[in-house]
C-alpha cells in the first residue's frame, strides 16, 4: 500500500479549478484515502458530476466557507493570483500548495511511479501502459490527460504501488515527480512562451531523467537525436525503441496498414522476434507510441501476449483521431494535435486511410505558439486538400503577439493556389463542409481548444 505519511497531516484539503483532468484525479486519490476533499470550478462537466457522485463536494463558483475550514488549498496555475479564494486563503493563513508541487507529494507515496513524458504522444502512450497494466491484472492507480474508455475517465484509483501519470513539461512541472521508470517519447520545440528556446527545453528533460534512481528504468526513443542523448544524464536502467534506429532495443519492422490506417507490424526485442503487434488506432507514430509501452511492460514482465491483446483491444484515448460518425458517406473524425510535428503526424495517418478528399478545420492554440511556429503551421497543413482556419484559442493567453489566424491561412494560400480559407464562426463552417464535401471524404477537426464541438454540429446539422 502507498505510503501516505506526507499527506494524511492534512485532515480536509479544499482545490480551487478541481474539474481539471489532473485536479479531479488527485481529489479522488484523496477522497479514497479518507481525507476529507472540497473545490471549486468556474465551470460544470462530466467530471464534476463524476466526482459528487463520488462524495466529493464542489461549488461551481466559489466556495469560501469550505475554504476557511480547511488544512490547504490546492490550486491549479489557471487560477488568477487575485482570484477571490486565493486572496482569502492568504488571508486566513492556509497553506497554499501549486498543483504541480502537491501532485509530486503523490508520486512520493507510491514506489513505482511510472512518469510518460515527452512534446507529443504523452496520452496515447500513458493510456498504452495502463490498458497493458489493467490487462495484466495489476491494479494501477492512473492518471491521464484525457478520457480514457478503460477506466471511465481521466483517472482510476487502483490498490497497487503502481501509480501511471502523464508528466508534462509545461513550465517544468514534471520536475516535482519522483519517478521511479520514465518514457520520454521525443523532444521538440512547444511551449516557448515559458521555455523562450530549444536549448531550454532539452535542459528540462535532462534534469527530468535525473530524478530516477539507480534502480530506475529510462525508457527512450532512439529515433529522436535529443531523447537518444538523455541515458548520458542518468545512472538508471535504459531501453531504447525505434523504427529507424537499428541499434534499438525493441525495434519494429514489416510494418503494414489496414483499410482503416490501423498499423500491423513485427516487434524484435535485442534482434529477436518478440511478437506480432496489430494496433487499432491509425499511424506510423502510434507505431513508436506502442513500442515505447511495449518496452517498458516488458521491463515490468508483463506477458507478450497479454501486451498484444491490450493494444489491439485499446480504442484510443479521446480526441485522438477520434470518429464521431458520418453523414451522406463523409466521415467525421476529432482530434487534439495543436503543435506542427502532431499535425504532421496525424495527416500521415490520415493518408493511411482510404479516402477521396480530405478536409481539416483547424483551431490555432495560443498566440505565443502562432508567433514561434507559423512557418511550420503552414507546412504541416498544407498536405490536406482542403483547409478551414478558424479563430486562434487563446487559452492562458492575451492577444498581444501581433499575430491572427489569418495570418496561417495567407502563408498556405501563397503558396498552395488559394486551398485555404479563414472562417469565423463555426456556423459558417458546418454549412460550407455540408455544402461542398462529397461521398467518401474526410473531415477532421484539429486543435486543442473548443473546435472539438465542430464534429458534432456538422454531424447534426439538417
Amino acid at each position: 500500500m502507498p505510503n501516505i505519511d506526507n499527506i494524511k497531516k492534512y485532515n480536509h484539503i479544499h482545490m480551487l479549478g478541481i474539474g481539471g483532468v489532473s485536479m479531479s484525479g488527485i481529489a479522488e486519490i484523496l477522497n479514497n484515502w479518507g481525507i476529507k476533499v472540497t473545490g471549486s470550478d468556474s465551470t460544470d462537466s462530466t467530471i464534476i458530476h463524476k466526482l459528487i457522485e463520488n462524495g466529493i463536494n464542489v461549488t461551481i463558483g466559489h466556495d469560501l466557507e469550505n475554504l476557511s475550514i480547511s488544512d490547504a488549498v490546492v490550486y491549479t496555475a489557471a487560477i488568477s493570483k487575485d482570484d477571490i479564494e486565493i486572496t482569502e486563503a492568504k488571508k486566513l493563513n492556509i497553506p497554499l500548495i501549486e498543483r504541480a508541487d502537491f501532485l509530486g507529494e503523490l508520486t512520493k507515496s507510491f514506489y513505482e511511479t511510472i512518469g510518460v513524458s515527452g512534446t507529443h504522444g504523452k496520452t496515447t502512450t500513458t493510456s498504452m501502459v495502463a490498458v497493458c497494466f489493467l490487462k495484466a491484472n495489476l491494479d494501477p492507480n492512473i492518471q491521464v490527460g484525457g478520457i480514457l474508455d478503460e477506466i471511465n475517465g481521466n483517472y482510476k484509483i487502483g490498490n497497487s504501488e503502481y501509480f501511471i501519470i502523464e508528466a508534462c513539461e509545461y513550465v517544468e512541472s514534471f520536475l516535482k515527480f519522483r519517478p521511479k521508470s520514465e518514457i520520454v517519447l521525443n523532444i521538440d520545440n512547444d511551449h516557448l512562451d515559458y521555455f523562450k528556446n530549444f536549448e531550454n527545453i532539452n535542459n528540462a528533460f535532462k534534469k527530468y531523467v535525473k530524478l530516477l534512481p539507480e534502480d530506475g528504468l529510462l525508457v527512450v526513443n532512439a529515433d529522436d537525436e535529443n531523447a537518444n542523448k538523455l541515458n548520458d544524464y542518468t545512472k538508471a536502467n535504459c531501453i531504447t525503441y525505434g523504427i529507424e534506429n537499428e541499434k534499438a532495443n525493441f525495434i519494429a519492422k514489416n510494418i503494414e496498414f489496414s483499410n482503416e490506417g490501423f498499423p500491423t507490424f513485427d516487434v524484435f526485442k535485442n534482434g529477436e522476434f518478440y511478437e506480432k503487434i496489430s494496433l487499432s488506432i491509425p499511424g506510423k507514430h502510434n507505431v513508436l507510441n506502442a513500442l515505447a509501452c511495449i518496452s517498458l511492460c516488458d521491463y515490468y514482465k508483463i506477458d507478450a501476449k497479454l501486451i498484444k491483446q491490450a493494444l489491439v483491444e485499446f480504442k484510443g484515448a479521446k480526441r485522438r483521431m477520434e470518429y464521431k460518425g458520418s453523414y451522406n458517406n463523409i466521415l467525421v473524425y476529432d482530434d487534439y494535435a495543436h503543435h506542427p510535428t502532431e499535425i504532421k503526424a496525424t495527416c500521415n495517418a490520415l493518408m493511411n486511410k482510404k479516402f477521396n478528399s480530405s478536409w481539416v478545420v483547424f483551431q490555432p492554440h495560443t498566440y505565443s505558439r502562432i508567433k514561434n511556429l507559423l512557418e511550420d503551421f503552414a507546412e504541416s497543413l498544407s498536405n490536406f486538400d482542403n483547409i478551414i482556419i478558424v479563430d486562434i484559442y487563446a487559452a492562458r493567453e492575451k492577444d498581444t503577439y501581433g499575430v491572427s489566424a489569418k495570418d496561417i491561412a495567407n502563408r498556405i494560400n501563397s503558396s498552395r493556389n488559394g486551398n485555404c480559407i479563414y472562417m469565423k464562426e463555426f456556423e459558417e463552417v458546418v454549412k460550407y463542409i455540408r455544402k461542398n464535401a462529397k461521398p467518401n471524404d474526410i473531415v477532421l477537426t484539429l486543435g486543442a481548444g473548443d473546435i472539438t464541438k465542430l464534429g458534432p454540429m456538422i454531424l447534426q446539422e439538417k
